[in-house]
């Protein structure tokens, strides 16, 4: 029996320009921080017989993937060369469709647990580059590279990706004070909304593919904020990173009105007016969670404003392992 996990992520600036539509012709640069909230996948061989179980908010039982109706495990399976004997269930600290990465958490924890059973081991890229390959390409989710490179590295992480596809990896350089800082004043609050992310990220696709000049000016604005909200850390400047957050937000709804609607809207504006400098939504958009920063004279005032009109904090920390082997036996 083998139990594998892989961490969630918060994104912090560059969001969306991890698309192939869009760092194939201008490249992409994403700050992103891996957080102690993970996906977790038990993996085992049965001992009488050669079926597939799989086990997640559905069961299937079946006797080869092809027959598999998951589309992230059908084709690792089949990229494994994993053609049955195996039982599989997953858990998650935090629900689907919440714009924390779940489904590249979801792969990157499985390919860890099934390179484990199959003895093998895979560098921390390379783990992350087939995650990529799988969703992106064989399982056809109009999803970027961000996901399964957080959840693989884990950390506070920097990813620069070229238009050929290649992505540098680096640690955002931000010192153990401003950290501590950014742990206390960045709240994650639930809205208790969950969607999926495939209709807005489809919706970005094409029209970044089509040459929509409003859509592609976003991207690159939105390119352009990651890189000063990674200079702002650095430099230790959270006000800046609080106001950087609000400019990220207000560009990132006009890529899409399904990003934000009125029940958004009002949230964001009672975060502002309890002391929150900025804020955005997490993933996509449409739900899931809010981050917001906020300077400590405010935090209470905050708390009490969003727990009233129905949000729930969720306490976090970051993660620096990534993807790794809980158990093996």
């Amino acid at each position: 029996m083998i139990i594998a996990r892989a961490p969630l992520r918060i994104s912090l600036g560059g969001g969306g320009t991890d698309l192939p539509s869009y760092y194939q012709k201008y490249g992409g640069f994403i700050l992103s921080g891996a957080i102690d909230k993970y996906i977790y996948v038990n993996v085992n061989q049965p001992a009488a017989d050669e079926l597939i179980r799989l086990k997640y908010s559905r069961y299937e039982q079946v006797s080869n993937p092809d027959e598999l109706q998951h589309d992230l495990v059908r084709p690792a399976l089949k990229y494994l060369q994993i053609m049955g004997g195996i039982e599989i269930a997953s858990m998650a600290d935090v629900p689907a469709g919440t714009g924390l990465g779940s489904s590249g958490s979801y792969l990157v924890a499985l390919l860890t647990a099934l390179h484990a059973l199959k003895r093998k081991t895979v560098p921390t890229q390379a783990l992350a580059e087939q995650a990529c390959h799988i969703e992106m390409e064989l399982a056809g989710h109009p999803v970027g590279k961000h996901d399964h490179y957080l959840a693989s590295f884990g950390g506070l992480t920097c990813l620069e990706i070229e238009p050929s596809g290649n992505v540098h990896v680096s640690a955002l350089n931000i010192s153990l004070s401003t950290l501590e800082d950014f742990s206390t004043n960045v709240l994650l609050f639930y809205t208790g909304v969950t969607r999926s992310s495939d209709q807005i990220l489809e919706e970005q696709k094409t029209s970044t593919e089509n040459g929509d000049g409003s859509i592609v000016d976003s991207l690159h604005r939105t390119k352009e904020l990651g890189y000063r909200i990674k200079d702002a850390l650095e430099q230790g400047d959270l006000s800046k990173f609080g106001m950087l957050l609000d400019e990220h937000w207000q560009n990132k709804k006009k890529r899409s009105q399904k990003i934000a609607d009125g029940r958004i809207d009002e949230w964001y504006r009672l975060a502002h007016e309890n002391g929150a400098a900025g804020g955005k939504i997490m993933g996509a958009g449409g739900g899931g969670f809010f981050m917001f920063y906020c300077p400590n004279s405010h935090k209470p005032g905050l708390r009490r404003a969003l727990t009233a009109s129905g949000l729930r904090e969720m306490r976090y920390g970051f993660d620096f392992s990534g993807a790794k082997v809980l158990l093996n036996l």
